[in-house]
């Protein structure tokens, strides 16, 4: 006799089309059904992917990759939504959460050009492309000779204008281009001690309506809580700066045991003020207390600034 069984239940990602956003959706999509549920995908293009003539800190930051697919979840068109985690906003609209943080791909950043094997192989004035204040404080800080230009678009666009020579070197997440099998194009990485990630820079995070238990048990065995403990830390220091798109604001967590370590920055994209970093660590047990860490870099970060002459206004730092 032949036994067949029923999937658990029928969910709708709803998913960037970019080739990378897609990917991420159908990796969620394959470990969802392995477990025995039926998943779809609705592809979404949206307003981040349509602005590509101005930064995002300029059109409003990284909140418009996620709204349009905000909406198909609160219109129930959709049941989850696959991000990466640093183009998630530090806040989630009510009725919203963060169900899902999964295992972290590599963090750091990539150095791509056609010509030159690292940023200290650059000649002095090489044109190096990011869409990122947050790498254009540290590569300024890096290399103050380099000239630093805007870069949009998605991960094939980025590459295809490195190629058609607008660029001589290009800065990308090194985990887009792994996840993508484009590590070829990849001609070093930055350490980490050097050029400091952005806040869940590599990690994928999945957010559901708050009221839809449901699909967070879905999501349950799909979770990494190291990467969850860590990303909490590093998105609270961004939190607590007001970190969006117009801040250049780096933040990088790594947890042996129960003792997380924490790195924080911030940068000057003007090159008036120097570089501000600094380092925590602390016990941690949950993501309120690995948060807790988070806001005292914040703290520290936002004491660093003012002493070097930086002013809660001009710096665009909220109040202490």
């Amino acid at each position: 006799m032949t036994i067949t069984t029923t999937p658990t239940s029928s969910f709708t990602i709803a998913t960037r089309e970019s080739r990378l956003a897609l990917w991420q959706a159908q990796h969620v999509q394959s470990l969802l059904t392995s477990q025995g549920h039926q998943v779809a995908l609705l592809g979404m293009t949206t307003l981040g992917d349509q602005i590509l003539d101005r930064a995002l800190s300029q059109v409003g930051g990284k909140g418009l990759f996620v709204k349009e697919l905000e909406v198909a979840l609160h219109e129930q068109r959709a049941d989850l939504a696959v991000h990466s985690l640093k183009d998630v906003p530090m806040e989630l609209p009510e009725g919203f959460s963060l169900a899902c943080v999964m295992v972290r791909e590599d963090p750091r950043d990539a150095f791509v050009s056609n010509q030159y094997d690292s940023l200290d192989a650059l000649p002095q004035g090489a044109v190096v492309g990011t869409s990122s204040l947050r790498r254009v404080a540290l590569l300024r800080a890096l290399r103050p000779d380099l000239k630093i230009e805007p870069l949009r678009g998605n991960l094939d666009t980025r590459l295809r204008k490195l190629d058609d020579g607008l660029y001589d070197a290009i800065v990308l997440a090194a985990a887009g281009l792994k996840r993508l099998g484009l590590s070829a194009r990849i001609r070093s990485e930055f350490d980490p001690a050097v050029m400091l990630p952005a806040a869940g820079q590599g990690a994928l995070g999945i957010e559901v309506r708050t009221n839809r238990a449901d699909v967070v048990q879905a999501l349950a065995p799909l979770v990494h809580h190291t990467t969850w403990l860590a990303v909490a830390a590093e998105r609270a220091v961004s939190r607590a700066m007001g970190g969006s798109c117009s801040m250049p604001l780096a933040a990088y967590a790594t947890l042996a045991q129960d003792q997380l370590t924490l790195d924080a920055a911030w940068g000057d994209t003007a090159g008036v003020l120097p570089l501000v970093r600094v380092r925590l660590s602390g016990q941690v047990t949950d993501l309120d207390s690995a948060a807790a860490i988070g806001e005292q870099a914040a703290q520290e970060l936002r004491r660093l600034v003012l002493a070097q002459g930086g002013s809660l206004a001009h710096l665009d730092l909220p109040a202490a």
